[in-house]
């Protein structure tokens, strides 16, 4: 991914993220790695979003990607170049952590608490409260939009669920990283963001980074089915995200902000009793 920005006169592109993924929705998964990068807040920042064509060791060969359909169609270029309106200020400190992102974890723990303090948008007040019987629901549902990974049984996917259960939207890739940048960059361009009344659900488990991407959207809740790191905890603690881990077998954890979970009166007298 490259970006170009600066004022008219002075405009600079430079590489921006090297990530592999899954082709498909690459416009939405650009914009959601800006988005959740604080490097930009408004749809109104992007001009244009153009493909480019790749000529490594400066041959005329252009890039080509393997379909994910697994029907031999492939995809001719691999590097997406974001252009941003003129009047966009780009902190040049961002762009200098030079930002390589990989499939499966990406560079774990490349920001600190202190570091988001700084960058994360004010959080819009919600209200969101969901009933713990439909979260034990959640899975499946998603499962059952997952089309790709029913071909190649190892996708990662995210998705947007509302307080009532109802799938909203779902993405998958081979990176989780990815997987909810193409959430939220689809989103984003539909002017939907912040996402206070909906939660995030992860396929897999919850880490710090994509704690990250929710903050940066002002998404009160993360939901997954693995566990979360140590440092999300921390980052959904101070930020007040609910999060959600463990979610199997009718059971999950709570980490913080439990309010947003509600129990019926015969749950919580079983969770009494086990006490």
């Amino acid at each position: 991914m490259r970006l170009c920005h600066g004022p008219i006169g002075s405009r600079q592109t430079r590489s921006l993220s090297v990530t592999m993924r899954t082709p498909g929705n690459d416009r939405e998964l650009a914009v959601g790695f800006l988005v959740t990068e604080g490097v930009i807040r408004d749809s109104a920042d992007i001009v244009a979003i153009d493909w480019i064509a790749c000529q490594p060791q400066g041959r005329s060969a252009t890039a080509l990607s393997i379909s994910p359909f697994g029907d031999g169609r492939t995809f001719r270029y691999n590097t997406l170049r974001v252009e941003l309106d003129p009047r966009v200020v780009v902190n040049s400190a961002t762009l200098e952590r030079n930002f390589y992102t990989t499939s499966s974890c990406g560079i774990c723990g490349k920001a600190s608490l202190l570091a988001l303090r700084t960058i994360c948008p004010r959080r819009s007040p919600d209200s969101f409260k969901i009933e713990s019987s439909l979260l034990w629901e959640l899975p499946a549902k998603a499962r059952s939009s997952q089309s790709l990974f029913e071909i190649t049984g190892g996708l990662h996917a995210s998705a947007l669920f509302d307080s009532r259960g109802r799938l909203h939207s779902l993405q998958e890739d081979v990176g989780r990283h990815n997987a909810v940048d193409k959430l939220i960059g689809g989103e984003f361009l539909a002017n939907r963001v912040p996402l206070q009344d909906r939660l995030l659900f992860l396929s897999g488990r919850a880490s710090f980074e994509l704690l990250q991407k929710a903050l940066m959207t002002g998404i009160p809740m993360v939901v997954s089915i693995g566990a979360p790191s140590s440092l999300a905890v921390q980052l959904a603690r101070e930020f007040d995200i609910t999060l959600v881990g463990f979610l199997r077998d009718r059971q999950f954890n709570i980490y913080s902000r439990p309010e947003r979970v509600c129990f019926s009166e015969q749950e919580r007298k079983r969770h009494e009793t086990e006490d």
